[in-house]
């Protein structure tokens, strides 16, 4: 119970860690709205559910399937992709279930894709703007970090695609 109530603790840390602003270097952002256009696999999978008010674990926690885990990782054509920067990324709210990264480096909400360059593993996620300068920090979603074979404790410098 102890350790439940511990873990708990932890990731609502960590997701008030995601306020927090930190220096990324970036490209230019992207400032314009998306365009409409076919939707990918990671949109078109069914959405992941919510997970349960009692969940308490990671696994708990990550509600997406092994085929939106397989939908995520795959790999698109790099000439579909622009680079939009590099940002410092944390664990977002670990409840709100699917592939997604909160970014200032996008003004409208549109998919791409996001790279752990220490590792060289990527996840396909849906981009979602988020508030604040462009070197401010972004908000990661539980399963693409763990796809992205990330701690969920880390700070890690992640690249971020439209596409």
């Amino acid at each position: 119970m102890i350790a439940r109530v511990s873990l708990a603790l932890s990731l609502l840390a960590l997701t008030a860690c995601g306020n927090m602003t930190a220096k990324s270097q970036q490209e230019a952002p992207d400032t314009t709205a998306a365009a409409p256009k076919q939707v990918t696999q990671v949109a078109a999978a069914a959405p992941a559910p919510r997970p349960r008010p009692s969940a308490r674990t990671v696994a708990d926690l990550d509600t997406t399937t092994a085929a939106q885990k397989a939908a995520a990782a795959a790999k698109p054509a790099a000439a579909a992709e622009r680079k939009l920067g590099n940002t410092v990324a944390s664990l977002g709210d670990p409840t709100d279930p699917g592939f997604w990264i909160k970014t200032p480096l996008v003004k409208a909400e549109t998919d791409g894709r996001i790279v752990n360059p220490a590792n060289g593993k990527s996840a396909r996620v849906r981009l979602i703007p988020l508030a604040g300068p462009v070197g401010a920090g972004s908000q990661v979603s539980l399963p693409a970090l763990r796809l992205l074979g990330v701690s969920l404790t880390d700070l890690p410098t992640l690249e971020v695609y439209s596409g």
